[in-house]
């Protein structure tokens, strides 16, 4: 079930020969699911198709667990009033009840 985008997410897909970088912003949804090997991810902005586009992403278990370190060995960059240190702080609770099977 997809939601509406909270903040703003933005990506940059490079080929030799290509560059693709979108915005996906609160008009955008997103969905993700865990799936038996990792994280599926699915970005959407909606609209007539000439402004219309997706991604998806699939994040394997042990890559996803690496992205989370590193973002631990950088939170300390985060002022501790920062708005976005307390979302992450939240979330990080609820994964932790989720991963102790509260």
């Amino acid at each position: 079930m997809s939601k509406p985008i909270p903040d703003k997410a933005e990506i940059a897909l490079e080929y030799p020969d290509k560059f693709y970088a979108g915005t996906f912003e609160r008009s955008s949804r997103f969905e993700a699911h865990l799936e038996p090997t990792g994280l599926a991810l699915t970005l959407e902005r909606p609209g007539a198709e000439d402004v219309r586009k997706s991604i998806h992403m699939h994040l394997n278990y042990g890559l996803l667990a690496a992205i989370l370190t590193d973002m631990a060995a950088g939170i300390g960059a985060l002022p501790k009033d920062d708005v976005h240190r307390r979302q992450l702080e939240d979330a990080v609770a609820t994964l932790q009840q989720a991963l102790n099977g509260s």
